[in-house]
């Protein structure tokens, strides 16, 4: 796993917000001030550095549902919110990712168990840009949210698998969340070329950076469209192994106040499971991208800066 620099908190070039890289490969800390008191120069900047670091964090923050719902405004239009638990009418985008339980009845969603490997909702045919966390109440040392750097995942292939890879399309299994639970209405996924899900291409160019990523979703009951199961099942097998590699990954160690957002078209993540006896509860949002394309003539390499 990328270990964290240690660069000074000072003001990146080009910016007069403070960016600190946080590893090699991807996240940066930013120190913008309160983000309920946003300029508009300073959210430019802020969005420049989410497109080059995938994944930006701020900590001690203080957000409210109307303030988590004005900040995610600016990165555009929000995705539609499927969740109903625990869902605020006033503010219908915000959904409650906790393990707590009022009168029997859970506060949010994901429990307290492992959440594999994925993209957020890329299961559907319009799939979310940005994800915003605010972490409410977070357990110390444990219930970790991991993130991969999708774009250096595939730059690191061997160009022969990689110019295979292009001309794929992935279905991503909407039968299950990245729990494990089974969605409402859904049956057991009895054949992975039968069941429901989204087709996207498992190469993707990003439509602002035009940098080339590995589109995964989630590996269970994944199927690369038009091949047979067993085929399908080892070249996943191999990708899989490849774009897991600690090079590529990087850990957010959650404390209250921290806001974190990522880039759900650059970087995979994942959460450790963490004690069901601690208490939990993050804040979340998410901004409508649209359809996962891919550009044969995209550009595979870091842009520079």
């Amino acid at each position: 796993m990328a270990n964290p620099q240690t660069s000074p908190r000072t003001p990146t070039r080009g910016y007069t917000i403070s960016v600190t890289p946080l590893s090699p490969t991807l996240a940066a800390d930013i120190d913008a001030g309160d983000l309920r008191e946003l300029t508009d120069l300073r959210f430019s900047q802020i969005r420049r550095a989410w497109l080059e670091h995938h994944v930006i964090r701020f900590r001690d923050q203080n957000f409210a549902n109307a303030d988590i719902t004005a900040f995610g405004s600016r990165f555009g239009e929000f995705q539609p919110n499927i969740v109903e638990r625990g869902r605020d009418p006033a503010y219908p985008q915000v959904s409650f990712i906790s393990n707590l339980v009022a009168n029997d009845r859970p506060l949010g969603m994901l429990g307290d168990g492992e959440l594999v490997w994925h993209t957020d909702q890329s299961s559907f045919e319009v799939v979310p840009s940005a994800t915003i966390l605010f972490a409410v109440e977070v357990p110390v040392g444990q219930g970790y949210t991991e993130f991969l750097n999708a774009h250096a995942a595939f730059d690191a292939l061997p160009r022969d698998l990689a110019r295979r890879l292009e001309g794929l399309s992935l279905k991503h299994d909407s039968t299950y969340d990245s729990a494990g639970e089974r969605r409402p209405g859904h049956g057991d996924v009895v054949d992975v070329m039968a069941s429901p899900g989204a087709i996207h291409p498992l190469v993707i160019t990003h439509p602002e950076t035009g940098r080339k990523a590995l589109y995964l979703g989630r590996r269970p009951y994944a199927y690369i469209v038009g091949l047979p199961v067993a085929e399908s099942e080892a070249l996943l097998d191999d990708i899989w192994a490849r774009t897991t590699q600690p090079e590529f990954v990087w850990r957010q160690e959650w404390r209250p106040g921290d806001v974190l957002v990522w880039d759900n078209r650059s970087v995979l993540h994942r959460r450790t499971p963490f004690d069901s006896t601690a208490r939990r509860m993050l804040r979340r949002v998410c901004n409508t991208g649209g359809h996962p394309r891919f550009d044969p003539g995209a550009a595979s390499a870091a842009p520079s800066h």
